[in-house]
């Protein structure tokens, strides 16, 4: 999808389990005007379906603040999708 008036562009920060099914640290996603943070989850889950097992445990974040699923994305904006983590 090209960027154009009816277009944002977006940084997705990905950790863990998304990183993993990516491969990458980041992601530039073109999306629609008036798109949400759950939708950003939902396409990356449509992407990779091994995801699928994260869908209702992941955390949002826009802009370094925690967000609620249908907070609307701008253009620019950093999203970060955060599933649970484990670590010792």
């Amino acid at each position: 999808m090209t960027p154009n008036s009816s277009t944002i562009e977006i940084t997705v920060k990905l950790f863990a389990a998304y990183q993993d099914a990516y491969g990458v640290s980041d992601l530039v996603l073109h999306l629609p005007v008036g798109a949400t943070v759950a939708e950003v989850r939902d396409r990356l889950i449509a992407e990779h379906p091994a995801l699928e097992q994260w869908r209702d445990l992941t955390r949002f974040g826009v802009n370094l603040q925690f967000v609620e699923p249908n907070t609307v994305l701008q253009t620019g904006d950093e999203v970060v999708l955060i599933p649970p983590v484990s670590g010792g």
